[in-house]
């Protein structure tokens, strides 16, 4: 799949960015979630546009907000 925006990259990034942070694999993201862990891969490399419903799955599984998430990828910050 190809990269939707950088608006979609820079969310990638803010996602991988507190996942590793918070010591989890991808596999163990997606299980805790209950999403697909190549749906978080497409996720974090800008591929997939996520619902509103799977952005707070992913915000609760990583212990932080939905708009700590938007926040990140908005500034950049890693």
């Amino acid at each position: 799949m190809p990269q939707r925006s950088s608006d979609h990259v820079a969310f990638g990034r803010a996602v991988r960015s507190v996942r590793l942070a918070r010591g989890l694999s991808q596999e163990a993201l997606a299980a805790h979630s209950g999403l697909h862990r190549t749906y978080i891969g497409g996720i974090e490399r800008g591929e997939r546009n996520l619902s509103y419903t799977n952005l707070l799955r992913l915000a609760a599984s990583l212990d932080v907000s939905a708009s700590e998430l938007v926040r990140r990828a908005e500034t950049g910050e890693d």
